[in-house]
Order: structure tokens, then sequence, then C-alpha cells
């Protein structure tokens, strides 16, 4: 963590629906992280960085490319031990992501492994070293996002899977979007501290609208009514194991949490359906008998205080792995 200013999250021209799914996990970090998907230029660390802002440390850590998995999970001095008595423990970047934003960029390129377990400690919240009957245990509880390129190869569905939630990014913006994302850069870049002082008004009302969802969100029942519409969806959506049903029943909750209400109503499944859905949906699944097919374009949408059209869920007839994209925006040069 450094005190270099980064780009304020509240002043992000579009993204909309990857702006929400980060919120949601600032909210509820055992939604399981986000996986960021989209070609290169699309800004993806900038807006992970920007994500960091809103939670309690501020604190940001890359994983980076090559790491080993001492890297990763820290080394126990083995001398020191048996010379000592006690386990000399230099933290990895486990250790110092501990409170904030993890941010693992092309996941898709790391060896399965080192993500297996990435992702069994970004889930326990807790990470364990071994050496030679020689243990430590530290705290690793952070967000977890992970950006890849499709095209430069795909994670395993296994590995999908423990994603809880999943975003596309597309390359093509409208030329009025372009011309806002390029202005607002040009400011930031020519006088960071005058820019993020200018946005510093919306950048508070946001950290303060995530840190009153997360009061409110124990509250906030996982109830037997929602569990039956999310379950009969996954079963529409044909998809493998019971994650996707727990992961949209939490995300809903974030949802209801961050629009201020009492209790999860449908508009906060529709708006977390894509999310926990497009990596998990089988090829061919059959409709649910409960819920006949819908065109997406009759979908009823959900707009939410100018966060844009969010969760629209493809009918499950059509659910063949359909990719919705939303507009991202370029990286800082």
């Amino acid at each position: 963590m450094t005190d270099t200013p980064h780009f304020p999250l509240s002043a992000v021209v579009g993204a909309d629906d990857l702006k929400l799914a980060l919120y949601l996990t600032a909210i509820d970090p055992k939604i399981g992280g986000v996986l960021i998907e989209g070609p290169r230029g699309m800004a993806k660390s900038t807006l992970a960085r920007g994500l960091a802002d809103l939670l309690a440390s501020g604190q940001f850590v890359t994983l980076p490319l090559g790491a080993t998995e001492e890297r990763l999970v820290g080394t126990l001095d083995l001398d020191a031990a048996l010379s000592d008595g006690r386990a000399q423990f230099s933290p990895g970047v486990l250790a110092k992501a501990d409170g904030g934003v993890l941010y693992v960029d092309e996941v898709n390129l790391l060896p399965d492994h080192l993500v297996d377990l990435l992702l069994d400690v970004a889930a326990s919240g807790t990470n364990l070293i071994e050496r030679d009957g020689i243990s430590h245990r530290h705290s690793a509880k952070f967000v977890l996002i992970g950006t890849m390129n499709p095209e430069e190869g795909e994670l395993r569905p296994q590995l999908l899977d423990r994603f809880g939630l999943n975003v596309a990014l597309g390359g093509h913006t409208a030329p009025t979007e372009r011309g806002q994302i390029i202005r607002r850069r040009l400011d930031f870049d020519s006088d960071p501290q005058g820019f993020c002082a200018q946005w510093e008004t919306e950048q508070q009302a946001l950290r303060s609208r995530c840190e009153n969802a997360r009061k409110a969100l124990p509250g906030i029942p996982l109830d037997d009514a929602a569990l039956a519409q999310i379950t009969e969806r996954c079963f529409a959506a044909g998809v493998d194991g019971l994650r996707a049903d727990l992961v949209w029943l939490r995300a809903a909750r974030a949802h209801a949490a961050w629009r201020g209400a009492a209790q999860i109503a449908e508009q906060d499944i529709d708006a977390v359906a894509e999310f926990a859905l497009r990596h998990r949906r089988r090829e061919h699944a059959a409709p649910s008998p409960q819920q006949p097919p819908q065109s997406p374009a009759t979908h009823p949408a959900n707009p939410s205080e100018g966060q844009g059209q969010w969760g629209d869920l493809p009918a499950p007839a059509l659910a063949t792995g359909a990719r919705r994209e939303v507009p991202g925006w370029p990286k800082k040069p």
C-alpha cells in the first residue's frame, strides 16, 4: 500500500455491472471474489484498485505473474526453529493481503495448483503453512479479484466455479462514453491530488454506503422463499454442484443491503443472477417447468440508482453459455 493517489471508483465511467459486483464483494467477502474477463486495455486493475478504497484497511496487493508457492504462502525458517525452538515466519502475499484486496492478473496463466491453493485460502480466511512437523497459521481474509483474457487460455471449470461472481468486459464503447473516459483519465494524470479532491464527496458517499450495507447485512435473513427461487433457477440453468445456489443467495442478500432493504426481494435475485450463473451455466440446460422461457428482450430490467440495467438473466431455454458484455474503459497509459 502506498500514498500514491489512485483513480477513484466513483469517477469510473460505465462498467456498471462490474462496479456492482465489486461493491457486493466489499459488502460480503464470503461471496468468494470476482473473476473479470475481458481483453487487454480495459483497466481491470484500476477498477480492482478502486475497490480497496472501500475497505477499512485500504490494502491492495498484487500477486505477480510467475510467483512461486513460497512467494504466495510465505516461508518458515527451519534453522531458527531448530536452534531457538520457535517458528520464524516470513510473510507472503496472502499475509500482506489480509483485510484488503488481493489482485491476481491473468489468473488463467497461473499453475493450477497455485490457483487451487489461492482459492482454498480465500474460502477459509486462514493460511496454514507446514514444514517438517512445524506449522504456522495466520489470518488471510481478503477480497479476491482475478482477471483473465479468454483469448489467452481458459480456466478449468472446477476452478471457474470457485470464483463467486463472474463479469465480462467488452471492448466496444460508444463514442460519447469514450470521450468521457479519456477526459477523466487526462484530468487525473495532470493533477491526481486535485482530481481525487474533486471526487472526494462522491467517493465518501460510496464508502459510507458500503459500510452501512456491511453493518446491515447480518440482519437480513437468508430466507427460504428466496432460496426456493434460486434453487429452481439454478436447476433450470443446469449448473453442477451447489456453489451457485449459495453464492447467488449471499449476493442477493448483499444487494438487498446495498439498496437499504430489510429482506431479499425478487429484484435482488434478478440483479445478481448473471454474475452467479455466467461461468457455471451448462451448455444445454432444460427450461424450468415453473418458469417458462422468456425472451431476454422482454425480461423486466431492474435499474437501480443510476447503476444501469442489472442482472438481466437469459431465459433457461437459451442458456447456452452466452456472455453478456458490459463496457469497460482503457488502462492508464
